[in-house]
């Protein structure tokens, strides 16, 4: 008790620290105009502040290091200092003695290890943050039921249950003081977040859960020549103890191994983009920790229990010629779903990706659920068209030929665009952010020439080619909405000029509105601003004399000081 104890004392300590330095550095400073000052060392804030939590993470384990995993695949919103710091966290696990993994599987099996298996290698192949693994030989009888003696043993870090309890209240705790803060509790509802996250993570230490989704992932690719799992072995897998074949192969992230093996890493990363697609848009179901550590690439004409090769399904018009690889997936506890109505939103928002029309990215985007519907997405859709007419089609590489000046003063105007607008992150949508986000990488590190777009485009010429069925719907849905624009248009156009004649017309500026609330919050702080000096400096002079007052106008100038600091910054969001 002492321990967990001392450990959610830990991970708040670390928090509130470094919450309060960001805060200090990235608000308050430059609401005094030292924004200059609080730049200038941010790199090397935030690489301290990464190095800090990859230290507290390895010393902590547990869920630590998936949160450190999580941020590490952050590209899209996190500065290069902090995930290059955290992308150790990837396989940087200290692993458990054997004797406490050998007292627990026991425990779990009913029977010594020297029964269960014909061998049990102690050294762990892998560790993990919540279990590791260790080769091992099935016994003659089970051998001889499943076909193979290969396998791979996964077993439950002792007293885990516990430290995932404890670390899942203090991120509780943390998410409840970032929610009070109203530039993070507009964007992102960070409760819910960690709830999703909790229930994953609940889910991952559940190994039966995990069996069941291997042989679910399984079927999803029968059939599909590309695609492989390892089959379970029921009789030796429980709640904390998973015994499965042994598909150890290429790394996927081997370039060296897959070049002796005569494979191309280009084809690799390219058909490792096509197959995430088609479980994340296709299929609905989805493999949400695709880490290196986590794919082989396995030569077929070396087989393998659990990997069968044969005609393609669903992922194209056509089945694809069998290739001599495959890719063989392991490690399912954390698998995400895709409900049908957000499968269809995330493929209108892959065309329109792939049209590079930012109208329709708008639309999408909306559909998806990432805004409300009453934002105002004018300034939106033009800063989206302006991306796609500058960049649209740049992979990483190119990209890093644009003169850094220009993309700073993109990145600038499209932020600000971005901070007017109520944008909020819809329900499962964590764990698709973290499968896409590896992905990109994975596929970056195996080419990095490697564009998103040249795998885009084509899976969205497929989606294209399947609503082709419903063109006629369309057409006869988008002219019934001219022919009602056209029949209301003469009683609005007389609606408008009685208005002109009345003189009642009013033009509405959501954009000009929301800066003149700024403005008019500015010009309250700068007041209280003023009315802190004036109020301090007069205690000072006042003190010497008349010391009573003196420290009365001093400790009264602590509430304009406040309000010059912190209004707008907590409570209620204002009119948009």
């Amino acid at each position: 008790m002492g321990n967990t104890r001392a450990r959610y004392r830990r991970i708040l300590r670390f928090a509130a620290r470094y919450i309060i330095q960001t805060w200090w550095f990235e608000i308050v400073l430059p609401r005094f105009g030292l924004a200059r000052i609080a730049a200038r060392g941010r790199t090397a804030r935030m690489t301290r502040i990464a190095q800090r939590f990859h230290a507290l993470a390895v010393d902590l384990g547990g869920l630590m290091i998936k949160v450190g995993q999580y941020l590490s695949s952050r590209l899209d919103v996190l500065p290069p200092e902090i995930t290059r710091e955290l992308a150790g966290l990837q396989d940087e696990v200290p692993p458990v003695p054997f004797d406490a993994i050998r007292r627990l599987a026991e425990a779990e099996l009913g029977v010594t290890l020297e029964r269960a298996y014909a061998e049990f290698d102690p050294t762990p192949l892998a560790a993990a943050s919540l279990g590791q693994a260790h080769r091992a030989r099935l016994a003659p009888i089970d051998a001889a039921d499943m076909g193979y003696d290969e396998a791979v043993v996964k077993v439950q870090r002792p007293g885990i249950e516990v430290i995932v309890d404890v670390d899942l209240a203090a991120l509780r705790r943390v998410a409840g003081w970032l929610s009070r803060v109203r530039f993070v509790a507009s964007r992102v509802d960070l409760p819910a977040l960690v709830e999703e996250f909790a229930t994953t993570s609940l889910e991952e230490i559940d190994y039966l859960h995990e069996a069941g989704n291997a042989e679910r992932f399984a079927a999803s690719f029968a059939g599909d020549p590309r695609v492989a799992a390892p089959e379970v072995v029921w009789e030796r897998t429980t709640r904390r103890v998973l015994t499965l074949a042994d598909v150890t192969a290429i790394k996927v992230n081997d370039r060296a191994g897959l070049l002796a093996a005569g494979i191309d890493p280009k084809d690799v990363a390219k058909q490792f983009a096509a197959v995430m697609f088609d479980q994340l848009f296709r299929d609905g179901y989805f493999h949400a920790d695709p880490h290196p550590g986590n794919i082989f690439v396995t030569p077929v004409s070396a087989g393998g229990p659990g990997a069968p090769a044969g005609p393609a399904s669903g992922g194209s018009d056509a089945a694809p010629s069998a290739p001599a690889w495959q890719f063989t997936f392991i490690d399912f506890g954390m698998m995400g779903e895709v409900p049908d109505g957000l499968r269809r939103g995330l493929q209108q928002l892959l065309l329109a990706v792939a049209a590079r029309d930012g109208k329709r990215m708008v639309d999408a985007i909306r559909g998806v659920g990432f805004l409300l519907p009453t934002a105002e997405t004018a300034e939106l859709e033009r800063a989206m068209s302006e991306l796609f007419a500058r960049f649209g089609g740049m992979g990483f590489a190119e990209l890093q030929q644009v003169d850094e000046r220009e993309l700073r003063r993109f990145a600038i105007e499209f932020g600000e665009v971005v901070r007017t607008l109520p944008f909020q992150l819809p329900e499962n949508f964590l764990l698709i952010i973290r499968s896409m986000s590896l992905t990109s990488g994975l596929c970056s590190s195996l080419d990095p020439a490697f564009n998103i777009w040249d795998a885009v485009e084509p899976y969205a010429a497929r989606l294209l080619r399947d609503e082709r069925g419903n063109i006629v719907q369309s057409f006869g849905r988008q002219a019934l909405s001219v022919a009602g624009t056209a029949w209301r248009l003469p009683g609005r156009l007389d609606n408008v000029i009685d208005r002109i004649e009345g003189g009642r017309l009013v033009a509405n500026s959501p954009k000009i509105e929301h800066r003149m609330v700024r403005l008019e919050r500015a010009a309250q702080r700068i007041v209280s601003a003023v009315l802190f000096v004036g109020l301090f400096v007069g205690g000072i002079l006042l003190r010497r004399e008349e010391p009573v007052w003196g420290v009365t106008l001093i400790v009264v100038s602590v509430v304009p000081l406040l309000h010059a600091v912190f209004a707008g910054l907590f409570g209620r969001r204002g009119p948009r």
